[in-house]
């Protein structure tokens, strides 16, 4: 008897870091952003398939293309502050082919 092993084609997103922490921002300073790049470690091509803000005071930017295995990409995360005086602590949920198929990124300040 012989066993075959199968190996299952994926895409695996690794993310350099997930959290960002702006520290204190100015109302007036404009927008304050932030780049979270990450990796395809599949052996299938990976594409973002949504990514969402929290809110309406987060606009995220993103990767659109396919990644092959091996390539990379990223996800921007851009803060209003204006009119939001005081701490706050905002997400970004990126869905993908990936596993994981969803990743969670948080930004605070």
């Amino acid at each position: 008897m012989r066993l075959a092993t199968v190996a299952h084609a994926q895409s695996k997103i690794q993310i350099t870091k997930t959290k960002h922490a702006f520290g204190t921002i100015k109302e007036d300073g404009g927008l304050a952003q932030v780049t979270f790049n990450f990796k395809n470690t599949g052996n299938k091509a990976l594409k973002l398939t949504n990514v969402r803000a929290s809110c309406g005071c987060t606009t995220p930017t993103w990767t659109k293309a396919e990644i092959k295995p091996g390539g990379t990409g990223m996800v921007k995360a851009a803060f209003n502050p204006m009119g939001r005086v005081g701490k706050f602590n905002k997400t970004i949920t990126v869905s993908s082919n990936a596993q994981p198929a969803i990743t969670v990124l948080q930004i605070s300040g």
